[in-house]
Protein backbone atom coordinates (compact mmCIF):
# COMPACT_ATOMS: atom_id res chain seq x y z
CA UNK A 1 0.00 0.00 0.00
CA UNK A 2 1.49 3.40 -0.81
CA UNK A 3 0.97 6.65 0.68
CA UNK A 4 1.13 9.93 0.23
CA UNK A 5 4.66 11.58 0.47
CA UNK A 6 3.76 14.14 3.06
CA UNK A 7 1.75 12.60 5.53
CA UNK A 8 2.26 8.56 6.00
CA UNK A 9 -0.65 6.44 6.03
CA UNK A 10 -2.98 9.21 4.64
CA UNK A 11 -3.53 8.40 0.39
CA UNK A 12 -3.91 5.08 -0.67
CA UNK A 13 -2.54 3.64 -4.36
CA UNK A 14 -5.21 1.38 -6.05
CA UNK A 15 -2.98 -0.27 -8.39
CA UNK A 16 0.03 -2.04 -9.41
CA UNK A 17 1.31 0.58 -11.50
CA UNK A 18 0.86 2.85 -8.54
CA UNK A 19 2.95 1.55 -6.56
CA UNK A 20 5.54 0.74 -9.17
CA UNK A 21 5.58 4.44 -9.99
CA UNK A 22 8.36 6.46 -8.51
CA UNK A 23 8.46 9.86 -6.54
CA UNK A 24 10.79 12.49 -8.36
CA UNK A 25 11.63 15.47 -6.32
CA UNK A 26 12.53 18.78 -8.65
CA UNK A 27 15.34 20.75 -8.19
CA UNK A 28 14.77 24.39 -9.42
CA UNK A 29 16.78 24.14 -12.45
CA UNK A 30 14.91 21.56 -13.89
CA UNK A 31 12.25 24.03 -13.86
CA UNK A 32 13.53 26.37 -15.38
CA UNK A 33 15.83 24.54 -17.94
CA UNK A 34 12.86 23.09 -19.10
CA UNK A 35 9.47 24.97 -18.47
CA UNK A 36 7.13 22.21 -19.45
CA UNK A 37 9.26 19.25 -17.76
CA UNK A 38 6.10 19.06 -15.19
CA UNK A 39 4.50 16.80 -17.78
CA UNK A 40 7.76 14.81 -18.71
CA UNK A 41 7.54 12.24 -16.07
CA UNK A 42 4.80 10.08 -17.72
CA UNK A 43 3.25 7.64 -14.77
CA UNK A 44 5.57 9.04 -12.29
CA UNK A 45 4.80 11.68 -9.27
CA UNK A 46 6.47 14.77 -8.73
CA UNK A 47 7.53 16.91 -5.52
CA UNK A 48 8.08 20.50 -5.53
CA UNK A 49 9.88 22.09 -2.26
CA UNK A 50 8.59 25.22 -0.76
CA UNK A 51 12.20 26.73 -1.64
CA UNK A 52 11.92 25.83 -5.12
CA UNK A 53 9.18 28.22 -5.27
CA UNK A 54 10.34 30.73 -3.50
CA UNK A 55 13.69 30.20 -5.91
CA UNK A 56 11.42 30.27 -9.15
CA UNK A 57 10.06 33.79 -7.61
CA UNK A 58 13.39 34.85 -7.01
CA UNK A 59 14.67 34.53 -10.49
CA UNK A 60 10.94 35.84 -12.23
CA UNK A 61 12.33 38.74 -13.24
CA UNK A 62 14.36 40.51 -16.04
CA UNK A 63 14.16 39.46 -19.63
CA UNK A 64 16.78 36.62 -19.76
CA UNK A 65 15.93 33.29 -20.63
CA UNK A 66 15.98 32.06 -17.42
CA UNK A 67 13.45 34.81 -16.37
CA UNK A 68 11.42 34.08 -18.89
CA UNK A 69 11.30 30.09 -18.26
CA UNK A 70 10.63 30.96 -14.48
CA UNK A 71 7.68 32.95 -15.23
CA UNK A 72 6.58 30.19 -17.86
CA UNK A 73 6.64 27.95 -14.86
CA UNK A 74 4.95 30.23 -12.57
CA UNK A 75 2.04 30.23 -14.77
CA UNK A 76 2.03 26.26 -15.90
CA UNK A 77 2.03 26.07 -12.08
CA UNK A 78 -0.85 28.75 -11.28
CA UNK A 79 -2.72 26.00 -13.91
CA UNK A 80 -2.58 22.88 -12.63
CA UNK A 81 -3.46 24.01 -9.00
CA UNK A 82 -6.69 25.59 -10.48
CA UNK A 83 -7.52 22.13 -11.65
CA UNK A 84 -7.92 20.52 -8.38
CA UNK A 85 -10.45 22.60 -6.83
CA UNK A 86 -10.70 20.16 -3.77
CA UNK A 87 -7.07 21.30 -2.85
CA UNK A 88 -3.61 20.24 -3.47
CA UNK A 89 -3.06 18.43 -0.09
CA UNK A 90 -4.10 14.99 -2.13
CA UNK A 91 -1.35 15.49 -5.12
CA UNK A 92 -2.92 17.21 -8.28
CA UNK A 93 -3.81 14.80 -10.90
CA UNK A 94 -1.62 16.17 -14.14
CA UNK A 95 -3.52 14.32 -16.92
CA UNK A 96 -5.83 16.75 -17.60
CA UNK A 97 -3.36 19.82 -17.36
CA UNK A 98 -0.91 17.40 -19.79
CA UNK A 99 -3.23 16.88 -22.19
CA UNK A 100 -2.55 12.86 -21.31
CA UNK A 101 1.37 13.32 -21.36
CA UNK A 102 1.41 12.86 -18.00
CA UNK A 103 -0.54 10.90 -15.89
CA UNK A 104 1.06 11.19 -12.20
CA UNK A 105 -0.12 13.77 -9.64
CA UNK A 106 1.64 16.90 -8.44
CA UNK A 107 2.49 17.14 -4.84
CA UNK A 108 3.71 20.73 -2.96
CA UNK A 109 5.10 20.49 -0.04
CA UNK A 110 2.72 22.13 2.63
CA UNK A 111 4.17 21.61 5.68
CA UNK A 112 7.23 22.53 7.92
CA UNK A 113 9.97 19.71 7.58
CA UNK A 114 12.99 19.27 10.70
CA UNK A 115 15.36 16.95 8.89
CA UNK A 116 19.04 16.67 10.43
CA UNK A 117 21.38 17.36 8.03
CA UNK A 118 25.21 16.79 8.30
CA UNK A 119 26.89 20.22 10.17
CA UNK A 120 28.67 21.10 6.99
CA UNK A 121 25.56 21.55 5.56
CA UNK A 122 24.11 24.55 6.69
CA UNK A 123 20.24 25.14 6.25
CA UNK A 124 19.86 28.12 4.67
CA UNK A 125 21.29 27.36 1.57
CA UNK A 126 18.47 26.23 -0.96
CA UNK A 127 20.16 23.34 -2.09
CA UNK A 128 20.51 21.95 1.41
CA UNK A 129 16.84 22.51 2.08
CA UNK A 130 15.85 20.28 -0.95
CA UNK A 131 18.09 17.83 0.15
CA UNK A 132 16.18 17.96 3.96
CA UNK A 133 13.13 17.28 2.37
CA UNK A 134 14.54 14.52 0.05
CA UNK A 135 15.70 12.61 3.27
CA UNK A 136 12.62 12.91 4.93
CA UNK A 137 10.36 11.55 2.09
CA UNK A 138 12.58 8.67 1.92
CA UNK A 139 11.85 8.31 5.73
CA UNK A 140 8.17 8.55 5.00
CA UNK A 141 7.35 6.94 2.32
CA UNK A 142 6.72 3.14 1.97
CA UNK A 143 9.60 0.94 0.86
CA UNK A 144 8.25 0.06 -2.30
CA UNK A 145 8.14 3.94 -3.71
CA UNK A 146 11.58 5.11 -4.67
CA UNK A 147 12.24 9.25 -3.96
CA UNK A 148 14.84 10.33 -6.63
CA UNK A 149 16.37 14.03 -6.77
CA UNK A 150 15.76 15.60 -10.52
CA UNK A 151 18.72 18.07 -10.88
CA UNK A 152 20.53 19.36 -13.21
CA UNK A 153 23.56 20.38 -11.05
CA UNK A 154 26.33 17.63 -11.20
CA UNK A 155 27.43 18.78 -7.11
CA UNK A 156 23.75 19.01 -5.62
CA UNK A 157 23.39 15.32 -6.80
CA UNK A 158 26.83 14.28 -5.55
CA UNK A 159 25.57 15.42 -2.50
CA UNK A 160 22.55 13.83 -2.36
CA UNK A 161 23.71 10.11 -2.90
CA UNK A 162 26.63 10.92 -0.48
CA UNK A 163 23.53 11.28 2.08
CA UNK A 164 22.52 7.75 0.57
CA UNK A 165 19.67 9.46 -1.43
CA UNK A 166 18.98 8.51 -4.95
CA UNK A 167 19.61 11.12 -7.51
CA UNK A 168 19.45 11.59 -11.20
CA UNK A 169 20.10 14.24 -14.19
CA UNK A 170 17.15 15.57 -16.02
CA UNK A 171 17.27 13.25 -19.17
CA UNK A 172 14.28 14.87 -21.18
CA UNK A 173 16.02 17.63 -23.36
CA UNK A 174 18.92 15.18 -24.61
CA UNK A 175 18.63 14.18 -28.02
CA UNK A 176 20.80 11.27 -27.96
CA UNK A 177 22.58 9.41 -25.63
CA UNK A 178 26.33 10.60 -24.62
CA UNK A 179 27.62 7.26 -25.62
CA UNK A 180 26.35 7.79 -29.38
CA UNK A 181 27.46 10.42 -32.50
CA UNK A 182 24.90 12.22 -34.50
CA UNK A 183 24.96 10.60 -38.02
CA UNK A 184 27.19 11.91 -39.85
CA UNK A 185 24.63 12.29 -43.18
CA UNK A 186 26.57 9.58 -45.09
CA UNK A 187 27.69 6.11 -45.12
CA UNK A 188 29.38 3.50 -47.42
CA UNK A 189 27.67 0.68 -49.13
CA UNK A 190 29.49 -2.62 -50.06
CA UNK A 191 30.79 -3.59 -53.29
CA UNK A 192 28.27 -5.71 -54.20
CA UNK A 193 25.35 -3.33 -53.37
CA UNK A 194 24.28 -3.24 -57.19
CA UNK A 195 24.23 -7.43 -57.04
CA UNK A 196 22.22 -7.19 -53.86
CA UNK A 197 19.53 -4.59 -55.24
CA UNK A 198 19.11 -5.45 -58.68
CA UNK A 199 15.34 -6.81 -58.77
CA UNK A 200 13.06 -4.05 -59.84
CA UNK A 201 16.42 -1.73 -60.49
CA UNK A 202 15.48 1.44 -62.32
CA UNK A 203 17.60 4.09 -64.36
CA UNK A 204 17.12 7.44 -65.96
CA UNK A 205 18.53 11.00 -66.89
CA UNK A 206 17.11 13.84 -65.93
CA UNK A 207 18.58 17.53 -66.24
CA UNK A 208 22.07 16.04 -66.44
CA UNK A 209 21.83 13.81 -63.44
CA UNK A 210 20.91 10.06 -63.20
CA UNK A 211 18.53 8.76 -61.25
CA UNK A 212 18.58 5.00 -59.76
CA UNK A 213 15.44 3.45 -57.95
CA UNK A 214 16.79 0.65 -55.69
CA UNK A 215 14.87 -1.66 -53.13
CA UNK A 216 16.16 -4.28 -50.41
CA UNK A 217 18.02 -4.50 -47.33
CA UNK A 218 19.94 -1.62 -47.11
CA UNK A 219 17.92 0.70 -48.53
CA UNK A 220 15.41 0.83 -46.09
CA UNK A 221 17.67 2.14 -43.51
CA UNK A 222 18.80 5.18 -45.66
CA UNK A 223 17.23 8.20 -44.92
CA UNK A 224 16.08 11.28 -47.18
CA UNK A 225 19.23 13.59 -48.01
CA UNK A 226 21.75 11.12 -46.90
CA UNK A 227 24.91 10.50 -48.97
CA UNK A 228 26.22 6.83 -49.94
CA UNK A 229 29.43 5.83 -51.38
CA UNK A 230 29.49 2.64 -53.10
CA UNK A 231 32.74 0.84 -52.64
CA UNK A 232 33.78 0.21 -56.23
CA UNK A 233 36.40 1.37 -59.05
CA UNK A 234 35.94 4.42 -59.33
CA UNK A 235 33.50 4.89 -56.36
CA UNK A 236 29.97 5.72 -57.05
CA UNK A 237 28.60 8.72 -55.07
CA UNK A 238 24.61 9.57 -55.19
CA UNK A 239 22.20 11.47 -52.99
CA UNK A 240 18.87 9.70 -50.93
CA UNK A 241 16.41 12.05 -53.27
CA UNK A 242 13.41 10.17 -52.70
CA UNK A 243 11.55 7.44 -50.50
CA UNK A 244 8.95 5.75 -50.62
CA UNK A 245 8.93 2.61 -47.79
CA UNK A 246 11.50 0.04 -49.09
CA UNK A 247 12.31 1.77 -52.22
CA UNK A 248 14.73 4.36 -52.62
CA UNK A 249 15.65 6.88 -55.45
CA UNK A 250 19.64 7.81 -55.69
CA UNK A 251 20.27 10.40 -57.24
CA UNK A 252 24.43 10.82 -58.67
CA UNK A 253 25.70 14.09 -56.59
CA UNK A 254 27.23 17.10 -58.92
CA UNK A 255 31.81 16.56 -58.44
CA UNK A 256 32.67 19.80 -56.84
CA UNK A 257 36.24 18.82 -56.38
CA UNK A 258 36.23 19.91 -60.54
CA UNK A 259 37.35 22.58 -61.66
CA UNK A 260 34.82 23.43 -64.03
CA UNK A 261 32.60 23.28 -60.62
CA UNK A 262 34.67 25.52 -58.24
CA UNK A 263 32.50 27.64 -56.06
CA UNK A 264 33.52 31.35 -56.26
CA UNK A 265 36.89 29.57 -56.68
CA UNK A 266 36.74 27.06 -54.33
CA UNK A 267 37.07 23.04 -54.96
CA UNK A 268 36.03 20.59 -52.59
CA UNK A 269 38.75 18.58 -51.03
CA UNK A 270 37.36 15.58 -49.73
CA UNK A 271 34.44 13.70 -50.42
CA UNK A 272 32.79 15.32 -47.30
CA UNK A 273 33.28 18.63 -48.63
CA UNK A 274 31.70 17.56 -51.94
CA UNK A 275 28.67 16.46 -50.20
CA UNK A 276 28.72 19.71 -48.12
CA UNK A 277 28.52 21.88 -51.16
CA UNK A 278 25.95 19.69 -53.03
CA UNK A 279 23.57 20.85 -49.95
CA UNK A 280 24.31 24.37 -49.70
CA UNK A 281 24.09 24.65 -53.67
CA UNK A 282 20.60 22.76 -53.85
CA UNK A 283 18.19 25.42 -53.68
CA UNK A 284 15.29 22.87 -52.77
CA UNK A 285 17.51 22.15 -49.16
CA UNK A 286 16.38 24.96 -47.11
CA UNK A 287 18.03 24.07 -43.26
CA UNK A 288 21.79 22.26 -43.84
CA UNK A 289 23.54 21.88 -40.64
CA UNK A 290 27.19 20.96 -41.01
CA UNK A 291 29.24 19.55 -37.99
CA UNK A 292 33.27 18.93 -38.35
CA UNK A 293 36.26 20.17 -36.57
CA UNK A 294 38.06 23.09 -36.48
CA UNK A 295 39.88 23.78 -40.04
CA UNK A 296 37.38 21.24 -41.76
CA UNK A 297 36.18 24.36 -43.88
CA UNK A 298 32.42 24.59 -43.23
CA UNK A 299 32.74 28.17 -42.71
CA UNK A 300 34.76 28.51 -46.23
CA UNK A 301 32.33 26.04 -48.04
CA UNK A 302 29.14 27.81 -46.79
CA UNK A 303 30.04 31.45 -47.04
CA UNK A 304 31.28 30.54 -50.81
CA UNK A 305 27.99 28.82 -51.09
CA UNK A 306 26.49 31.89 -50.05
CA UNK A 307 28.43 34.72 -52.09
CA UNK A 308 27.98 32.52 -55.22
CA UNK A 309 23.96 31.97 -55.37
CA UNK A 310 23.53 35.89 -53.79
CA UNK A 311 25.58 37.70 -55.74
CA UNK A 312 26.24 35.37 -59.19
CA UNK A 313 22.77 33.66 -59.28
CA UNK A 314 20.63 36.43 -57.70
CA UNK A 315 19.00 33.55 -55.75
CA UNK A 316 19.28 35.25 -52.33
CA UNK A 317 19.28 38.98 -51.74
CA UNK A 318 21.63 39.26 -49.27
CA UNK A 319 23.54 37.06 -46.75
CA UNK A 320 22.86 37.40 -42.73
CA UNK A 321 25.57 36.21 -40.51
CA UNK A 322 24.91 35.62 -36.57
CA UNK A 323 26.46 33.56 -33.65
CA UNK A 324 26.44 32.96 -29.82
CA UNK A 325 28.23 35.73 -28.11
CA UNK A 326 30.00 32.65 -25.32
CA UNK A 327 33.41 33.65 -24.56
CA UNK A 328 35.92 31.38 -24.38
CA UNK A 329 38.32 32.92 -21.58
CA UNK A 330 36.98 35.51 -19.40
CA UNK A 331 34.78 38.45 -20.94
CA UNK A 332 35.90 41.66 -21.57
CA UNK A 333 33.23 43.09 -20.71
CA UNK A 334 30.67 45.65 -22.55
CA UNK A 335 31.41 46.98 -26.03
CA UNK A 336 30.72 50.42 -27.42
CA UNK A 337 29.23 51.50 -30.73
CA UNK A 338 26.30 50.16 -32.59
CA UNK A 339 24.99 46.25 -33.46
CA UNK A 340 27.36 45.68 -36.11
CA UNK A 341 30.41 47.33 -34.13
CA UNK A 342 29.62 45.18 -31.37
CA UNK A 343 29.42 42.34 -32.97
CA UNK A 344 32.77 42.95 -35.13
CA UNK A 345 34.88 41.05 -32.01
CA UNK A 346 33.02 37.82 -32.34
CA UNK A 347 32.52 38.23 -36.45
CA UNK A 348 36.40 38.53 -37.04
CA UNK A 349 36.14 34.47 -38.59
CA UNK A 350 34.33 36.52 -41.49
CA UNK A 351 37.39 38.46 -42.73
CA UNK A 352 39.50 35.73 -41.87
CA UNK A 353 37.36 33.59 -44.20
CA UNK A 354 36.65 36.71 -46.65
CA UNK A 355 40.61 36.54 -47.01
CA UNK A 356 41.09 33.52 -48.68
CA UNK A 357 37.95 34.08 -50.92
CA UNK A 358 39.18 37.51 -51.90
CA UNK A 359 42.57 37.52 -51.53
CA UNK A 360 44.82 39.44 -49.45
CA UNK A 361 43.27 42.99 -48.65
CA UNK A 362 45.82 45.40 -51.21
CA UNK A 363 45.28 48.97 -50.70
CA UNK A 364 46.80 49.66 -53.95
CA UNK A 365 44.82 47.68 -55.69
CA UNK A 366 41.60 49.83 -56.14
CA UNK A 367 39.94 47.17 -58.02
CA UNK A 368 39.87 44.70 -55.70
CA UNK A 369 39.26 47.21 -52.83
CA UNK A 370 36.29 48.14 -54.65
CA UNK A 371 34.93 44.24 -54.79
CA UNK A 372 35.23 43.64 -51.22
CA UNK A 373 33.23 46.48 -50.82
CA UNK A 374 30.98 45.37 -52.82
CA UNK A 375 30.79 41.64 -51.04
CA UNK A 376 30.52 43.61 -47.89
CA UNK A 377 27.79 45.23 -48.46
CA UNK A 378 25.86 42.32 -49.47
CA UNK A 379 26.88 40.55 -45.95
CA UNK A 380 24.59 42.17 -42.84
CA UNK A 381 26.26 40.94 -39.30
CA UNK A 382 23.17 40.62 -36.72
CA UNK A 383 23.03 39.66 -33.38
CA UNK A 384 20.98 37.02 -31.38
CA UNK A 385 19.29 38.80 -28.90
CA UNK A 386 17.14 41.28 -31.89
CA UNK A 387 16.05 38.37 -33.88
CA UNK A 388 12.94 37.70 -31.92
CA UNK A 389 10.28 38.72 -33.95
CA UNK A 390 11.90 39.16 -37.27
CA UNK A 391 11.22 37.80 -40.98
CA UNK A 392 13.87 36.79 -43.44
CA UNK A 393 12.87 36.91 -47.09
CA UNK A 394 15.03 35.34 -49.47
CA UNK A 395 18.26 35.34 -47.09
CA UNK A 396 21.13 33.20 -46.71
CA UNK A 397 21.35 32.75 -42.92
CA UNK A 398 24.33 31.42 -41.64
CA UNK A 399 24.25 30.87 -37.94
CA UNK A 400 28.22 29.65 -36.98
CA UNK A 401 29.38 28.24 -32.94
CA UNK A 402 25.84 26.63 -33.78
CA UNK A 403 26.78 23.90 -30.78
CA UNK A 404 26.29 26.93 -27.98
CA UNK A 405 22.29 27.12 -28.88
CA UNK A 406 19.78 25.83 -26.78
CA UNK A 407 17.01 23.77 -28.56
CA UNK A 408 14.76 26.89 -27.87
CA UNK A 409 16.88 29.55 -29.15
CA UNK A 410 17.69 27.48 -32.42
CA UNK A 411 13.46 27.28 -32.55
CA UNK A 412 13.54 30.47 -32.58
CA UNK A 413 16.23 31.05 -35.05
CA UNK A 414 14.90 28.46 -38.03
CA UNK A 415 11.17 29.83 -37.13
CA UNK A 416 12.43 33.51 -38.35
CA UNK A 417 12.68 31.60 -42.07
CA UNK A 418 10.75 33.01 -44.82
CA UNK A 419 9.69 32.37 -48.16
CA UNK A 420 12.85 31.74 -49.86
CA UNK A 421 15.40 31.93 -47.29
CA UNK A 422 18.09 29.03 -46.42
CA UNK A 423 19.61 28.68 -43.42
CA UNK A 424 22.65 26.81 -42.40
CA UNK A 425 23.81 25.83 -38.63
CA UNK A 426 27.97 25.23 -38.18
CA UNK A 427 29.47 23.72 -35.27
CA UNK A 428 31.50 21.50 -33.72
CA UNK A 429 30.24 19.25 -30.65
CA UNK A 430 33.89 19.38 -29.26
CA UNK A 431 34.09 23.19 -28.62
CA UNK A 432 30.69 23.53 -26.56
CA UNK A 433 31.40 26.48 -24.57
CA UNK A 434 27.92 27.29 -22.67
CA UNK A 435 28.14 26.22 -19.44
CA UNK A 436 24.94 24.49 -19.51
CA UNK A 437 25.05 22.60 -22.24
CA UNK A 438 26.01 19.40 -23.08
CA UNK A 439 26.85 17.34 -26.41
CA UNK A 440 23.07 15.05 -26.10
CA UNK A 441 21.16 18.70 -25.08
CA UNK A 442 22.73 21.31 -27.62
CA UNK A 443 19.97 22.82 -29.91
CA UNK A 444 22.19 21.67 -32.92
CA UNK A 445 22.21 18.41 -31.95
CA UNK A 446 18.05 18.78 -31.79
CA UNK A 447 18.10 20.50 -35.10
CA UNK A 448 20.31 17.21 -36.81
CA UNK A 449 18.04 14.56 -35.17
CA UNK A 450 14.87 16.58 -35.62
CA UNK A 451 15.06 17.20 -38.85
CA UNK A 452 16.08 14.09 -40.28
CA UNK A 453 14.06 12.31 -43.08
CA UNK A 454 12.64 16.02 -44.23
CA UNK A 455 12.85 16.39 -47.88
CA UNK A 456 14.20 19.79 -47.40
CA UNK A 457 17.02 19.41 -44.83
CA UNK A 458 20.08 18.22 -44.82
CA UNK A 459 23.11 17.13 -42.76
CA UNK A 460 26.59 16.17 -43.11
CA UNK A 461 29.90 15.77 -40.44
CA UNK A 462 33.22 16.96 -41.94
CA UNK A 463 35.67 14.50 -40.68
CA UNK A 464 38.77 15.75 -41.75
CA UNK A 465 40.71 18.74 -41.60
CA UNK A 466 42.17 21.16 -44.45
CA UNK A 467 42.76 23.90 -42.68
CA UNK A 468 46.75 23.35 -41.92
CA UNK A 469 49.08 20.04 -40.59
CA UNK A 470 49.78 22.02 -37.50
CA UNK A 471 45.65 22.40 -37.12
CA UNK A 472 45.00 19.01 -37.64
CA UNK A 473 47.75 17.90 -34.88
CA UNK A 474 46.35 19.70 -32.38
CA UNK A 475 42.74 18.56 -32.81
CA UNK A 476 44.61 15.03 -32.85
CA UNK A 477 46.96 15.41 -29.53
CA UNK A 478 45.40 18.77 -27.95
Amino acid sequence: MNRDPQSPGAHTVATAKRKRSKLFVLDTNVLLHDPTSLHRFEEHDIYIPMVVLEELDHNKKGTSDVARNARQVSRLLDDIVQTSPNGIDKGIELKAASKGLATGRLFFQSESIDETLPESLPRARGDNQILAVLIHLGKTTVQSREVVLVSKDINMRIKARALGQAAQDYFNDKVLDDRELLDPGYRTLPADFWETHARGLKSWKDDGRVYYAVSGPLARDLALNHFVTVAADPPFHARVKEKDGPVVVLESVLDYAHAKLNVWGIQARNVEQNYALNLLMDPEVDLVTLLGQAGSGKTLLTLAAALTQTLEMKRYSEIIVTRVTVPVGEDIGFLPGTEEEKMGPWMEFLDDTLDVLLGGEDENAWGQKATRDLVKARIKVKSLNFMRGRTFLNKFVIIDEAQNLTPKQMKTLITRAGPGTKMVCLGNMAQIDSPFLTEASSGLAAAVDRFRNWPHAGHVTLAHGERSRLADRANEVL
